[in-house]
C-alpha cells in the first residue's frame, strides 16, 4: 500500500499508544504487540517525553526501536506502519 493510501487510512485511527515521562523504551514492547494486531498504530507524544527534541525525533527512534516505519506526524502524533 503506498504512503498516501495510509495516510488517508491513518486519519479515522484513534490513538492507541501514549509516550510519557517515562519515555519511548517504556512503550516500545506495547507498540510491539500493537503493530503485530493492526497494521496502523497512533502513537502520541507527551509534553515530558518530548523534552528537548522534536516528535519527528523521538518518532524515528522508536521505529527504529520496533522495525516499523512512520508514516505520518502532525502536531504530537505519529502514525506507524509495519
Amino acid at each position: 500500500m503506498d504512503q498516501q493510501k495510509l495516510k488517508e487510512r491513518a486519519h479515522d485511527v484513534d490513538v492507541t499508544v501514549w509516550v510519557g515521562k517515562s519515555g519511548v523504551d517504556a512503550v516500545v514492547d506495547e507498540l510491539n504487540d500493537q503493530l503485530a494486531d493492526r497494521d496502523l498504530v497512533k502513537v502520541k507524544f507527551l509534553r515530558a517525553a518530548r523534552a528537548g527534541s522534536s516528535t519527528e525525533e523521538k518518532a524515528a527512534g522508536l521505529a527504529d526501536s520496533v522495525n516499523a516505519q512512520v508514516i505520518d506526524t502532525r502536531g504530537h502524533t505519529a502514525v506507524f506502519h509495519r
